[in-house]
């Protein structure tokens, strides 16, 4: 049953799923959201966000370490969609930063910060969770 208004006037809809740390698993939590959230006006930008998240989150921490893993909630209420990738840690912490005109990388944190309504992260180099959400009916951005 595809996901509608009336389904949503219920309350919020909530999903988690847990992906190996392969970062082909980046194409599958894109997939995964993209169904979920079809009919989202905003699904561009959250599906640009899930995956640079996920794909983070593989690069960066030890989720992309051989027996890693990274987990994806989405959540989607009347008013907001929210994407939190949770990770396994890292020695560094997630910022938006402004790339150099010649970075071949360090773009896509700060993509996502200018995109979403809110971002951050909370945890540590044991683990962390980086989370965007999207104000889909306040701006009346969302068909649902």
């Amino acid at each position: 049953m595809p996901l509608t208004s009336t389904a949503l006037a219920s309350g919020p809809l909530h999903w988690r799923r847990t992906f190996p740390g392969d970062a082909e698993e980046v194409a599958t939590a894109r997939r995964l959201v993209a169904m979920l959230l079809h009919d989202c006006d905003v699904l561009d930008d959250v599906l640009l966000a899930a995956d640079e998240l996920v794909a983070n989150a593989l690069r960066h921490t030890k989720s992309g370490q051989p027996g890693g893993s990274v987990t994806v909630e989405i959540d989607r209420s009347p008013r907001t969609v929210a994407i939190a990738v949770t990770d396994q840690g890292g020695p560094t912490e997630p910022v938006a930063v402004e790339a150099t005109e010649l970075a071949e990388s360090g773009r896509g944190l700060r993509t996502v910060s200018v995109l979403a309504d809110r971002w951050g992260w909370f945890g540590n180099s044991e683990g962390r969770t980086v989370a965007v959400v999207f104000d889909v009916a306040a701006a009346g951005r969302d068909g649902a």
